[in-house]
């Protein structure tokens, strides 16, 4: 019974439904975007790009980031049930999901966003998923922007009406017709080391740049 339900919860027509669902919530919101020519610039400049954000406040910018799919971006999603879910959303958004995380399979990921980031100069990733520590940056971002030379660029959201879930990181669902604000910070240029005292350096000034965003 448990196999044929997740069978269902996985299918295209039912990955379908549920972004069109996804879709339609996230247009009640009164969406105000902030900060963002600065990176697309970037890019069109012939830069690299890699969009960074917490678990807790992707779901916000699903509506607003198909508006990027001319890029071609990729983005890492875990393995899971539930990365299936998301995953399949992404790609209907115009994101090429690359499946993986911390917790399994990801270093071979992790390559294949390197390798994927190169050709399309844009690529989405959330920097404490699939499964906390909340507010902590893992390091895989860090080795992805160097190995790239992208620039990071951090993004927050703000609702003035929303419910935040039971969840290891207090999980952000704006309610409908919510005053939602997407800003993009200043684009975050890593420095080239091999030593680890550097590496960690860079990981943490990233934590506590993101941090001035985690609600």
């Amino acid at each position: 019974m448990r196999f044929g339900l997740n069978k269902v919860l996985t299918s295209p027509w039912f990955i379908g439904f549920l972004y069109r669902l996804v879709r339609c919530y996230a247009w009640t919101f009164r969406l105000r975007v902030e900060n963002e020519q600065e990176w697309i610039g970037h890019i069109e400049g012939g830069g690299t790009v890699l969009l960074c954000a917490w678990h807790q406040q992707f779901f916000s910018a699903i509506r607003h980031f198909r508006q990027y799919r001319r890029f071609h971006p990729h983005i890492m999603i875990s393995r899971s049930k539930d990365g299936a879910l998301i995953a399949g959303i992404a790609r209907r958004s115009g994101w090429h999901p690359v499946r993986g995380s911390s917790s399994c399979g990801g270093r071979p990921a992790m390559r294949d966003v390197i390798t994927a980031l190169r050709g399309s100069r844009l690529a989405g990733h959330i920097v404490d998923g699939p499964r906390g520590p909340a507010g902590q940056v893992k390091a895989g971002v860090i080795r992805m922007a160097l190995a790239t030379q992208a620039v990071i660029v951090p993004f927050y959201v703000r609702a003035d009406k929303a419910w935040y879930f039971n969840s290891w990181d207090r999980f952000m669902l704006p309610k409908p017709f919510a005053r939602v604000r997407l800003r993009f910070g200043r684009p975050v240029y890593l420095s080239p080391t091999i030593d680890e005292a550097g590496f960690e350096a860079q990981r943490d000034a990233l934590e506590r740049a993101m941090r001035s965003g985690f609600i």
